[in-house]
């Protein structure tokens, strides 16, 4: 039996030129924006005619382009070491888009599809999986694909969150730093309307604080904040830069815990664009842990996430 694993994400340009590529297709994203197409269309131009130039100077400063494919193959090689299938990317805004993916997998027998975000939302679960199912209908392979929608306190996951922290913090001393958990942020309507995505970042909030105190790592104490909103409205808080102005004089680490793989919102807003605002607050040491990326634990979670889609 010719099996295969596609992991979604969100995607980011692979090179200045796709900048404007990602910025479109994101804002041209109906689980994004939720209006008519033509309207939505038309917003999604005039967002990204003014953050193009602005975005491509945020890539430059990453070298070019998004360390998210990066990470992503060093993933995949591992997975696919461990697995009887066959182990391919798959991009919501960015190349390697579902089509041409998919396209490359039509003679497979089955399709397990796992997001690469363990906190289900309708702005990255259920588009990814829109977009998915979109091109495999018309592919006529869509009744092979098997999905799993949210691991947030999968063991393994968690034990991957564990892991990067105690390797931000190295020798030091837990007790003399604060921690704080950067989540993406959503519009507070969209929470409101009933999206779970807040709910099961609290969850694995609560699960990875668990395992840090059964690790004996004690920090001082540990924060929730969310990072990337954008426009007017009001986002689901505390936000990160609010939180960051409470830490004058501390020691701080950073963990992403929405992200499973390290990308712009990490390695530059997260890394440069607060450092930077933290150095302005008068934050003593600020420190930014990295993603589960290839974490051995991490690929041992998605081992059990396919495993478990097998069986069903």
């Amino acid at each position: 039996m010719k099996k295969a694993i596609v992991l979604l994400n969100m995607g980011g340009p692979n090179n200045l030129d796709e900048v404007k590529l990602f910025l479109t297709n994101m804002f041209n994203d109906a689980r994004i924006i939720a209006a008519p197409k033509p309207l939505r269309w038309l917003i999604a131009k005039i967002i990204t005619t003014k953050r193009t130039e602005a975005a491509k100077e945020n890539y430059r400063l990453l070298g070019g382009k998004s360390p998210i494919m990066k990470y992503t193959n060093a993933l995949v090689k591992k997975l696919e070491a461990k697995v009887d299938a066959r182990v391919s990317p798959l991009m919501r805004y960015t190349p390697p888009f579902a089509k041409k993916v998919l396209e490359s997998l039509q003679d497979m027998d089955a399709i397990y599809a796992i997001p690469l975000y363990p906190q289900y939302s309708a702005t990255t679960t259920a588009s990814s999986f829109d977009d998915l199912f979109r091109d495999a209908e018309s592919l006529g392979i869509s009744d092979k694909i098997k999905t799993v929608e949210h691991y947030p306190t999968h063991p393994l996951y968690i034990a991957s969150i564990c892991k990067r922290i105690q390797e931000a913090l190295g020798k030091d001393k837990a007790e003399d730093f604060e921690l704080i958990f950067s989540a993406h942020g959503l519009p507070q309507k969209m929470i409101d309307r009933g999206d779970p995505y807040q709910k099961e970042i609290k969850n694995t909030l609560f699960m990875a604080r668990k395992a840090l105190i059964e690790a004996e790592l004690n920090f001082a104490a540990t924060h929730l904040a969310y990072q990337s909103r954008l426009g007017p409205m009001k986002w689901i808080e505390p936000y990160m830069d609010e939180k960051l102005k409470t830490m004058r004089g501390k020691k701080v680490i950073v963990f992403p815990i929405a992200f499973t793989i390290d990308n712009s919102e990490t390695e530059y807003e997260l890394d440069i664009e607060y450092r930077t605002l933290a150095k302005k607050i008068g934050i003593t040491e600020y420190r930014v842990a990295k993603a589960p990326n290839d974490d051995d634990n991490f690929v041992d979670c998605l081992v059990d996430l396919y495993k478990k889609m097998e069986v069903k």
